[in-house]
């Protein structure tokens, strides 16, 4: 009953996205100007890592990908109780983990596909990365979208305009970014930034798609991500779905 649940969510959102082609394509045109823009400018750069430049610098993009499109995913759930679609599905008995579970799949299928448009614009402009290492970028960028999805969704089930959930919003990815590494390796600071940003989870997935891209698999690093992916996405889908229980949505 849950999975139909889920597969009834996840498919009404997922045609809404099918539909709005433009939206799929506009939300990897960040990461793509850093990719065309920025990346040239690291060439031949000692950048403290293994690989190439594209090797340090497109696992960071994927990251960022699924940072700022994951975590702005709530202003739909704003837009709904607008219009009354919330108040709504009140009243039916689908299992509120699969409203929330619906939501995020889809969310993560989108972002999934922007990142594999992402690593083919990378790999046309120098990118050389092992194929299992791409894919285990790929399972990161979904696990991340999950994540950061829910966790949206419930911030936006506790607010009721834009104007207060984009601040709120910005005010945690913003540091997010700067203390994980997503352009440059932070271990390129200073001792103390370098020290601060392994309180930033997002660090430890960075690190670990890094590792993935140059063919390593079986390091600290990587298992480190790993544990840091499946314990965020734990938390966050908890979270989620006890704010959407208590919601009633």
């Amino acid at each position: 009953m849950l999975f139909h649940d889920i597969a009834l969510v996840y498919g009404r959102y997922l045609r809404q996205s099918l539909r709005s082609r433009f939206a799929l394509l506009f939300g990897v045109l960040m990461p793509l100007l850093y990719l065309f823009f920025f990346g040239p400018l690291l060439t031949g750069l000692p950048l403290g890592g293994r690989g190439s430049s594209w090797q340090v610098l497109v696992p960071g993009l994927l990251m960022q990908l699924g940072l700022f499109g994951a975590s702005f995913a709530g202003f739909s759930i704003i837009l709904e109780k607008g219009q009354g679609v919330v108040e709504r599905l009140r009243v039916t008995p689908v299992s509120r983990l699969a409203l929330l579970l619906g939501r995020v799949l889809r969310e993560a299928t989108v972002f999934v596909f922007q990142a594999v448009l992402l690593v083919l614009a990378a790999v046309a402009m120098g990118l050389r990365a092992p194929l299992p290492g791409v894919l285990i970028g790929f399972a990161f960028v979904a696990l991340l979208t999950v994540s950061l999805a829910s966790l949206s969704y419930a911030l936006a089930m506790k607010l009721d305009t834009p104007q207060g959930f984009g601040p709120a919003v910005n005010a945690l990815t913003m540091p997010s970014m700067l203390l994980s590494g997503l352009m440059l390796p932070m271990s390129l600071g200073p001792t103390w930034l370098d020290v601060l940003s392994h309180l930033m989870p997002f660090r430890y997935l960075v690190d670990a798609v890094r590792d993935a891209y140059v063919g390593s698999y079986t390091t600290a690093t990587m298992l480190y991500g790993v544990l840091a992916a499946l314990a965020l996405t734990a938390l966050s889908v908890t979270v989620g779905t006890r704010v959407f229980r208590t919601a009633g949505a």
